[in-house]
């Protein structure tokens, strides 16, 4: 997966002419392995990474993002984004206030970060000829837990078809050939840091869990009955289907990127935007 994931990423850089390539360094486990990815693939000089921190940005989110930039031989620059973040808001809550309400809700708050940072990395690629990495893995589209025109920005996304019970095993895997991801990134709990103590599984469900529901959903296109057979609880089942039905419209806007699965998404597995088959009381994609 890892040689495919490189021959991908490698000829679509090549093949398109670009300079060289771009992504958001979060700290995470994802542009972890994205950054590792391309340095491997293009070396060190040809990849620029960006922290992007707000004020929920963790000291030890911005240490290991460091960390990987330096293993990898990429070049780093910070662009803060929690004053840019609060003059939005304070533009955006002012209209809804002479609207009658209140403010921004939560959600609306997350989804404008995320979608300053991809506005700034997207400007940023313009202006340095470089190729804008997303980083969303399989899981995070399968389910909607991704943010349209924010980290879903960019012209190609290595892991695209890659479950993140995968990444952690590929960032094992490469770490046995020589270190670059710090334990810690593999060891933490996955969180957008989005909003004060947040976490992954306060959306979704454990991900060897959800990749299992996944995997039998996509690639094994399979009945919520047949799933609850193979030993799934029926409500988480039931949970994943929902989210992944939902989230169809954030697919079709995703980047393109490499192949390792029976299905891929954009190619393999096409089901309508609309789905009036869904249960009315179906639950949202966690953001849009």
């Amino acid at each position: 997966i890892y040689q495919a994931l490189l021959l991908g990423l490698r000829d679509y850089v090549a093949k398109n002419g670009f300079e060289g390539v771009l992504l958001g360094l979060s700290g995470g486990i994802d542009s972890a392995l994205v950054a590792v990815l391309a340095a491997d693939a293009l070396g060190g000089d040809k990849v620029r990474c960006v922290r992007l921190p707000s004020c929920y940005t963790a000291r030890e989110s911005m240490e290991d993002a460091a960390l990987v930039a330096r293993a990898a031989g990429a070049r780093l620059d910070d662009i803060p984004i929690e004053h840019p973040v609060q003059a939005a808001a304070d533009l955006l809550e002012a209209l809804r206030r002479q609207d009658g309400h209140p403010g921004l809700q939560g959600v609306t708050r997350e989804n404008l970060q995320s979608r300053l940072r991809g506005a700034l990395l997207m400007a940023l690629a313009n202006d340095t000829g470089r190729l804008l990495l997303t980083t969303g893995n399989k899981s995070e589209l399968s389910t909607g837990y991704a943010t349209l025109y924010g980290d879903m920005n960019g012209g190609f996304n290595p892991i695209k078809d890659v479950y993140k019970s995968d990444v952690f095993a590929l960032c094992r895997w490469r770490n046995a050939q020589g270190e670059v991801i710090p334990e810690r990134i593999l060891t933490k709990p996955p969180s957008a840091e989005l909003r004060p103590d947040q976490k992954d599984s306060d959306t979704l469900p454990p991900y060897d869990v959800l990749d299992g529901v996944l995997r039998c959903l996509v690639e094994g296109d399979m009945s919520l009955e047949e799933i609850v057979a193979q030993g799934f609880d029926a409500d988480v089942a039931r949970q994943v289907e929902a989210m992944l039905l939902a989230s169809e419209h954030k697919r079709r806007q995703a980047a393109p990127g490499v192949k390792i699965s029976p299905r891929h998404f954009g190619r393999d597995r096409r089901y309508p935007i609309t789905n009036g088959f869904r249960s009315a009381s179906a639950p949202s994609p966690p953001s849009a």
